[in-house]
């Protein structure tokens, strides 16, 4: 049975905040410092984002006894400059994926993140950009992500 994901609103944040912190648990990362402080920001961040329905999108999973998410993928539209196969000028981005550790492997990752390329596709996005983690690397191929034509670098300031 294919799981069904829903958008997600701001009376979600917390617990994206919640599985925020999974996320960078499972990539290895000290998460000790990310204190109330930090998740209150979060959470704060969070509410204010989900606001804006027509940039930043969440879609989540709820746990089946409804305590909670199980899954979310989290995601925006950037404004970029107008490409030879962009007319819109935007690329999607997907930044924030996380199954809670007890509900993997029932298809809440692939219902999260579908349905959010689902809604960056429909706001006419012809690329969305990620990085995927060893995990995760499986779930995006098998959804049609590819590596980049050109090397993807980054610089640290």
């Amino acid at each position: 049975m294919a799981e069904t994901a829903r958008r997600a609103n701001p009376e979600d944040a917390e617990e994206l905040t919640r599985l925020r912190v999974v996320m960078f648990e499972g990539m290895g990362n000290d998460v000790s410092g990310l204190d109330e402080t930090w998740r209150r920001q979060n959470a704060g961040y969070f509410r204010s984002r989900l606001r804006d329905t027509g940039e930043f999108a969440a879609f989540v999973v709820d746990k089946p006894d409804g305590t909670g998410l199980a899954a979310c993928a989290v995601g925006w539209l950037n404004p970029h400059l107008l490409g030879m196969r962009n007319l819109t000028g935007r690329r999607g981005y997907i930044a924030n994926t996380c199954t809670d550790v007890g509900f993997r492997s029932r298809g809440y990752g692939r219902a999260t993140v579908t349905q959010l390329v689902d809604w960056m596709r429909a706001a006419g996005v012809p690329v969305v950009d990620l990085q995927a983690t060893p995990d995760g690397e499986p779930l995006y191929r098998s959804l049609g992500f590819t590596d980049p034509w050109a090397p993807a670098l980054s610089l640290r300031l």
